[in-house]
């Protein structure tokens, strides 16, 4: 039994150490490793694509299936960055100016061609698809790095996820965030330009002078008593 239980104080020693040394280790878990000032977290942009297929006519679409488009496009809520098409079997353009219309009042245009949708499209039917796009960034907020050490010099896997997620937020067409806006034949220097030049031509409202503010009164007479 004595030798037992000196084998056992023997080996406390070198248990400690290996606890300190275990819990040494732990405190290194989680530590950053992103080293460079670029974000790991980045907007990821996603496609979704709406259908609905409407009866079409020689003369377009007929007032019955115009309102049932209109009721659809209100009830998704049609916005600037969203995407309408046209898949036009019967490639009669009364169909795709009568859409044109409708989709115009929300301030958008129509594609020129239309995404692969699932399903068969009847004869003497026409398909509108919105194709709407949405930003976020994954795996925000990231506070996955518990350790005060940072031997790395690296930067928190929470990096970046405030600006980026802000600006997912608050862009308005989520596929600029893929590619930026196509120019037109006019730039938006010149565009600009026009504004700031009206606004240096425009004569002054008061070049005119002032206007005759004065109040026209009517004279009054007394009469006057005479006595002897």
């Amino acid at each position: 039994m004595p030798p037992a239980r000196n084998n056992t104080l023997a080996r406390m020693p070198a248990l400690a150490l290996a606890v300190t040394l275990g819990l040494g280790l732990a405190g290194c878990g989680g530590m950053p490793t992103n080293t460079s000032l670029y974000s790991t977290k980045q907007a990821v942009v996603e496609r979704a694509t709406f259908t609905m297929d409407v009866a079409t006519s020689a003369s377009g679409l007929p007032i019955s299936e115009q309102q049932r488009l209109i009721g659809w496009f209100e009830t998704m809520d049609l916005r600037y960055g969203d995407r309408v098409a046209i898949d036009n079997p019967g490639q009669n353009p009364a169909v795709t100016t009568a859409v044109g219309d409708l989709a115009s009042r929300y301030g958008l245009m129509i594609s020129d061609t239309a995404p692969v949708t699932n399903g068969f499209i009847e004869p003497g039917q026409a398909r509108v698809v919105i194709t709407r796009s949405t930003a976020a960034v994954p795996g925000c907020p990231d506070w996955s790095a518990k350790s005060d050490m940072n031997y790395n010099n690296a930067t928190s896997p929470n990096y970046g996820c405030a600006i980026n997620s802000n600006l997912a937020a608050m862009v308005a067409d989520p596929q600029d965030l893929l590619e930026g806006k196509k120019g037109a034949s006019e730039t938006v220097i010149a565009t600009s330009n026009k504004a700031i030049s009206t606004y240096r031509e425009t004569a002054p409202t008061g070049a005119g002078g002032l206007m005759d503010a004065s109040t026209g009164g009517g004279s009054g007479g007394g009469g006057g008593g005479g006595g002897n």
